[in-house]
């Protein structure tokens, strides 16, 4: 199967025109017309994840965050980014991206996160628009727990829901304060904030914040979970074998990039 093809079935999924403006979603390396026998997903286009790629045979990566965000004056061996992608056009390894567009189609990374932590009467939190059915999209989403948490119970519960180790709160773990409704930005949550503190909710659960970012949502009324930017968004991988293996079936193989934590705790 071409790489063309495959690329029309993940557009049908997440468009590139979701994307946010500053995004850089896309095929960014490699050939079209590439014959694509076997997939591999991931989070980031590490060396390490380009190591399993090649084991495996890989003649097509896709990843949720670009490698590539700012033009590329030269292509060589002396900085990392250009030496990943001097080495993925050496293997012949097509390479494509799904980053906001990803974040913001309806049913992706916002909705499955949503779906993962059990919240319901859910809304975009942050919309960008409709697509051509109609659907809102945009970045983040907000709804509410089934029944109210203390902190420390709604932290253990995010680590559960995303299978995570450790994540880091704003607010008081000890305190008595319930917790129902609930803000999701699983990527970097500083741009959605206003947002999250708009709706009202009484945490907001996210992959990414600042220390003034977290400490001012607590001074405004609202705990903060920062789950780790990889911590929520490795979710992309194994949804997405599971959507190109309902659409391509054995056509082509899918393998998934082991879950490691780029951070920890120590």
């Amino acid at each position: 199967m071409r790489c063309s093809e495959i690329i029309k079935i993940l557009e049908e999924l997440a468009p590139e025109s979701l994307a946010c403006d500053w995004d850089n979603p896309g095929l960014l390396a490699g050939r079209s017309d590439k014959e694509v026998k076997t997939i591999f997903l991931a989070v980031d286009a590490m060396d390490s994840v380009l190591d399993q790629a090649e084991h495996v045979g890989a003649d097509l990566l896709i990843t949720h965050h670009p490698l590539i965000f700012k033009a590329l004056k030269k292509v060589n061996d002396q900085d990392f980014i250009s030496r990943r992608i001097l080495r993925m056009i050496q293997k012949d390894m097509s390479y494509y991206a799904m980053h906001t567009n990803f974040d913001a189609a309806p049913g992706c990374m916002a909705d499955l996160a949503g779906t993962m932590l059990g919240l319901s009467d859910t809304a975009v939190l942050e919309p960008m628009g409709l697509t051509e059915s109609g659907v809102p999209y945009g970045i983040g989403i907000c709804g509410s727990f089934e029944k109210k948490m203390t902190l420390l119970e709604t932290a253990e519960h995010v680590k559960d829901a995303f299978g995570i180790p450790h994540v880091s709160v704003f607010g008081d773990p000890a305190g008595e304060r319930r917790i129902q409704r609930a803000a999701v930005c699983p990527g970097a949550g500083g741009s959605t904030l206003k947002e999250a503190l708009k709706s009202g909710a009484d945490v907001y659960i996210t992959g990414d914040i600042s220390h003034h970012e977290g400490i001012d949502a607590v001074a405004e009324g609202m705990a903060v979970i920062d789950a780790g930017h990889y911590g929520i968004e490795h979710i992309f991988v194994g949804f997405m074998k599971a959507y190109l293996t309902e659409k391509l079936g054995d056509k082509v193989r899918i393998e998934m990039a082991e879950t490691v934590f780029p951070n920890c705790v120590v």
